[in-house]
């Protein structure tokens, strides 16, 4: 991972507006295999797994303490993105018409 050094704050809120544009394009391709995965699910059970839940926020907790990067904040914001994508998996599967 290279952070660019950066020699002005306008060069700096830039470089941190290109890191968000990349951050909200990753959320929606996570969001679009969420999606995705509906397909292979039949019941609002097992798409509210929380063993999986688990197991993403360990890894993401591990990846943010490698990284030097609070795990609770990178936990706290997995819990939420997860839940709002739990909930479009459930549509996904209402939509389906899988109950």
């Amino acid at each position: 991972m290279e952070v660019k050094k950066c020699d002005t704050l306008e060069e700096l809120r830039k470089e941190i507006d290109k890191v968000d544009e990349k951050i909200v394009e990753l959320i929606a391709i996570r969001n679009s295999y969420i999606k995705q995965a509906a397909n292979f699910k039949h019941t609002v059970e097992e798409i509210k797994a929380d063993e999986r839940i688990d197991e993403v926020l360990n890894h993401v907790r591990h990846k943010a303490l490698t990284l030097g990067v609070s795990p609770n904040m990178v936990a706290d914001l997995y819990k939420h993105m997860i839940d709002e994508m739990v909930e479009t998996e459930i549509a996904e599967l209402r939509n389906r018409g899988a109950f």
